[in-house]
């Protein structure tokens, strides 16, 4: 099924976005803690797969590629776009897919909490819910959906791979949002964008619902061409994406 299979009904709603005063090891980044208030929409109970990615591509860029059932990965932000229109072209049923918002992965995150982790501040129980250093099978990314899932039901939100954003990062992009009236963050330029979840190879801090990453182009240092591609990413082989469904058909300019 080219619709990632399974998509999950989210109820819209207010949270506060960002790292709590109370939590430790906070990064900057993820300041000012920001009210944020969300339509309702569907998003991936599973990161897309590689074989969802083959479906809709006809490629596999992944690098470890014996595992239909994994998660895609190595894919820039650009060429999930791709993949994304081709989904939406496919799909022909008035359905449009995309990225979630930085607010739509955390508040999908939290499932309702507000705690480092949605089971509480301690990371002892990162074991039950996502891959990651202490615990990541061969040291790379496991099969979507062995973990438990988080309380409204989604898979590997942590750990596993990494997973694309729609925004634009910025250090301060909280305190920018808060000014547009909690919008995401419109990419205008080719990095950074945000990645959140953290992955196999990261430790616990890097996979609290708050944490943020952005893109470099490290992440593509050894493609051979030159200039840099922006479809080939040869160094992130941690970092995937899940897709959303807005509850409602979008404007033409959102």
């Amino acid at each position: 099924d080219t619709e990632a299979d399974d998509l999950v009904f989210v109820r819209g709603g207010t949270f506060t976005m960002g790292c709590t005063s109370e939590q430790k090891d906070c990064g900057s980044d993820e300041k000012p803690r920001l009210e944020v208030t969300l339509s309702y929409f569907y998003i991936g109970r599973y990161e897309v797969t590689q074989k969802q990615w083959k479906q809709i591509m006809g490629t596999n860029p992944s690098t470890f590629t014996n595992c239909d059932e994994c998660p895609v990965e190595n894919v820039s932000w650009e060429e999930v776009q791709d993949f994304l229109k081709r989904l939406n072209k496919d799909a022909n049923n008035g359905k449009v897919y995309r990225l979630p918002t930085e607010a739509e992965w955390e508040y999908a995150a939290r499932a309702g909490t507000k705690t480092a982790y949605f089971w509480g501040d301690d990371p002892k129980q990162l074991k039950d819910y996502a891959w990651y250093f202490d615990n990541a099978p061969n040291f790379q990314y496991a099969k979507i959906g062995l973990k438990k899932p988080n309380p409204w039901g989604l898979h590997d939100i942590y750990g596993n791979v990494c997973e694309w954003t729609l925004d634009q990062y910025a250090a301060d992009s909280f305190s920018k949002l808060g000014e547009a009236g909690n919008a995401y963050a419109k990419s205008t330029k080719p990095y950074p964008h945000v990645a959140r979840g953290g992955h196999y190879d990261d430790d616990p801090l890097m996979c609290r619902s708050a944490a943020r990453r952005f893109s470099d182009p490290n992440w593509k240092q050894q493609d051979p061409q030159l200039p840099k591609s922006i479809w080939y990413l040869t160094d992130a082989t941690w970092l995937g994406f899940r897709i959303v469904r807005p509850l409602g058909i979008p404007t033409v300019e959102e």
